[in-house]
C-alpha cells in the first residue's frame, strides 16, 4: 500500500495575503511545514497540492526547490484536487495538512497511517491536539466515493463530508495529556497568528530545528501573555 502527504497549498488568502510565503527564521513558512513533514517515517511520499492558477507558480517552484511532488488542479474543489492528486500517485491512504499550518506534528501523522493499517478505517484524525497541530487521514476510496456523491464545488472546508452522513469509519485518535490542548492555536490565518508563529520559531528553531511540539505547548502554557496573543482570531470550521 502506498501512504502520501498532501499540503493543501494557495497563495490566496484574504485575511492575510501571501501567508504561507512569510518569512520565519530566515525562509517562508511553508518550507519549514515541509521540512517538519519530511520527519515522517511512514509517509511514502509528500506532494504539494496547488491550483492551475499563475499565481500558485511559486508553489511549485517551492516543491521543487524542496525535492517534493507537487500536483496542480481544481482551484475551488480541494477534495478534487486531493481525490486527482492521491489517483495520479497510485496512492491508498492519504494524511492532509493545510499549508497555513507550520507545526503539523509528525509524530500523529505516523499514528495515523499505523492505525490505518491496522484498522482500515475510513478516516483518522487527531483534532484533540493544538489547532494547526493536527491532521487527517482519508482511505483514498472513500474520497473518491465523496467526490462523486457530493452536490457542492467549494469543498475549502470539508470535513463534514465525512462526518455528518455517519456512513464512514472514523477513528479519533487519543492524545497524550500534554498535547491535549484544542484551545490552544498554532494555525497562521491572521497577523497575530503570524506573530506568535514567529515567537515560537525565533524560541526553538536555532537551537534544534526538529523541535517537538510538546516543548512549544509547555512553553506556551508557561507562558500566557504570549499563549494570549493570537485568542481573539476566531477559527474557520474545518
Amino acid at each position: 500500500m502506498k501512504f502520501i502527504i498532501t499540503i493543501t497549498a494557495r497563495m490566496k488568502s484574504e485575511r492575510l495575503p501571501l501567508k504561507v510565503m512569510r518569512y520565519i527564521e530566515g525562509k517562508p513558512m511553508i518550507e519549514h511545514m515541509i521540512d517538519r513533514l519530511k520527519l515522517s517515517k511512514l509517509a511514502d511520499e509528500i506532494i504539494m497540492c496547488t491550483s492551475t492558477s499563475p499565481q500558485d507558480d511559486i508553489l511549485v517552484d517551492v516543491a521543487e526547490k524542496k525535492g517534493i511532488k507537487y500536483f496542480r488542479g481544481d482551484e475551488i474543489d480541494v477534495l478534487k484536487r486531493l481525490l486527482d492528486a492521491a489517483k495520479k500517485s497510485n496512492a491508498d491512504f492519504i494524511v492532509n495538512a493545510t499549508a497555513d499550518n507550520p507545526l503539523t506534528d509528525h509524530h500523529y501523522i505516523d499514528k495515523i497511517i499505523q492505525t490505518f493499517k491496522e484498522t482500515n478505517a475510513d478516516h483518522v484524525t487527531c483534532t484533540n491536539l493544538p489547532i494547526g497541530a493536527f491532521s487527517h487521514g482519508l482511505k483514498v476510496g472513500v474520497l473518491e466515493k465523496v467526490v462523486n456523491e457530493k452536490e457542492e464545488e467549494n469543498t475549502e472546508i470539508w470535513g463534514r463530508f465525512f462526518e455528518e452522513t455517519g456512513e464512514f469509519k472514523k477513528i479519533e485518535l487519543e492524545v497524550e495529556d500534554e498535547l491535549n490542548h484544542p484551545e490552544i492555536r498554532l494555525t497562521v490565518d491572521e497577523k497575530d497568528d503570524l506573530k506568535l508563529m514567529r515567537i515560537i520559531f525565533r524560541k526553538f528553531y536555532p537551537v534544534n530545528k526538529s523541535f517537538e511540539l510538546k516543548d512549544v505547548v509547555k512553553y506556551l502554557l508557561d507562558n500566557p501573555d504570549i499563549l494570549n496573543i493570537n485568542q481573539q482570531v476566531v477559527q474557520r470550521l474545518k
